[in-house]
């Protein structure tokens, strides 16, 4: 990608209405654009970053068996009368619309009434089971107040994950595969060390639930860590009873902000019972399925990783996830240089490692303020200095020192993972 090229720029002005740190500097940076409150366009280099979020997320859950679906956003009403939830007292975030014929639908915020009646079609034995299917799709919440950025979305991209099971103890060992497995996202996402399992409410499926919850001055929860066993409990559940449930101590809680970007559910039959899906189990017993749900914010987790990882300069991608490995940002526009500059741009592109090319005609120091505020993991730069010596400048954006290195030495650093 060379910028040149590119539509999205670099900006210094931010929406007035924009309070979140990190939607500042995802807009500054040229990564998002406010449509309005709670809903962005996500420009090529913002799309690169939440499409390498989504396919992290997707490796670990086929990693364990999902199966990857897409289901249509617009819902039937009829079926969310049928488990009560398109009651606006149960659930208050509905958007809802009408076909020109006058049939109410809704957007979808959820999809249990979706999927259930389709398995009913393909579920007909206990051989069958367990089953997890997810899909990666836009969701839609009419939130009553969204001002945390991308954390907080009326229209989002999301990973539901919904598993069915035959009984509750195999719906426990899904239950289970699906913690590590989470706990494996976050891992490469760069988030592990300030991430919590977090007992919660269950809300209307079960007594309890488990959240996964990011340390973040930014966060709209509170909870109680321990940091030793690295467990929390959030503050709606926090009690003596839970406490002693989880084998932890009051005094060793530490009270904290924190963002939650997954949560697991355990739903029981409370979406399977009203959908008749039943199935015999190995004894010829009628047995109801047993159901799981299981998300993960992928756009809230784009916004976590911003407020997590950014600096006075910009933001600083984990290079998991980043729009490209390295800048190369090309200072003077004679010739050699132009030469030296492009030919190391299509040898780092030959090798298959994404690059950004600066090639603008702009002050050097305009490129070296952008090259902090994109926050690519490496920057390598072509001047008429390096030209002279056949070395190339080279750092790391969160280092303060930079080097004189050959093509292969910087061939090597962008291989090392």
């Amino acid at each position: 990608m060379r910028l040149s090229k590119t539509f999205a720029k670099s900006t210094k002005n931010v929406p007035s209405d924009e309070k979140a740190k990190n939607a500042q500097l995802l807009i500054k940076a040229g990564y998002v654009h406010k449509e309005m409150a709670g809903v962005y366009s996500y420009l090529p280099l913002g799309l690169r970053v939440l499409n390498n979020i989504a396919n992290i997320v997707r490796e670990e859950m086929n990693s364990i068996d999902g199966q990857e679906i897409l289901m249509p956003a617009l819902q039937i009403k009829e079926r969310y009368t049928t488990t009560g939830r398109w009651d606006d007292r149960i659930v208050d975030d509905w958007f809802k619309t009408k076909l020109v014929n006058g049939t109410e639908l809704g957007l979808g915020f959820s999809h249990e009434e979706n999927l259930v009646p389709l398995m009913r079609k393909y579920i007909s034995s206990y051989r069958d089971l367990p089953i997890l299917a997810y899909q990666i799709q836009t969701k839609f919440r009419n939130e009553l107040r969204s001002k945390s950025g991308l954390m907080r979305g009326r229209e989002f991209l999301m990973k539901d994950m919904y598993s069915f099971a035959i009984s509750q103890e195999e719906h426990e060992v899904i239950y289970t595969r699906v913690k590590e497995a989470y706990l494996k996202v976050f891992s490469r996402l760069g988030l592990a060390s300030e991430t919590y399992i977090t007992t919660a409410s269950g809300g209307s499926f079960s007594k309890y639930s488990h959240e996964f919850q990011t340390l973040s001055q930014a966060g709209e929860d509170t909870i109680y860590i321990d940091r030793d066993k690295k467990v929390a409990i959030n503050k709606e559940v926090f009690t003596d009873d839970v406490i002693a449930g989880l084998g932890l101590k009051r005094e060793r809680l530490e009270q904290v902000r924190a963002i939650e970007v997954g949560n697991i559910f355990s739903l029981g039959t409370k979406f399977t019972e009203p959908f008749g899906l039943k199935v015999n189990n190995r004894a010829g017993e009628t047995q109801t399925l047993i159901m799981g749900c299981y998300g993960i914010g992928i756009s809230r987790v784009l916004g976590t990783i911003v407020e997590f990882y950014s600096d006075d300069k910009g933001i600083v991608w984990p290079k998991s996830i980043a729009p490209a490995r390295i800048i190369l940002v090309r200072v003077g526009d004679n010739s050699k240089v132009i030469k030296v500059a492009d030919k190391l741009y299509e040898s780092i592109m030959s090798k298959g490692i994404e690059i950004i090319y600066d090639d603008r005609d702009v002050r050097p120091g305009e490129k070296f303020s952008d090259a902090d505020l994109l926050g690519i993991p490496s920057r390598v730069i072509v001047s008429d200095k390096t030209v002279e010596s056949g070395l190339f400048e080279f750092k790391d954006r969160t280092s303060t020192e930079s080097q004189q290195i050959s093509e292969s030495a910087l061939m090597a650093k962008l291989f090392d993972k």
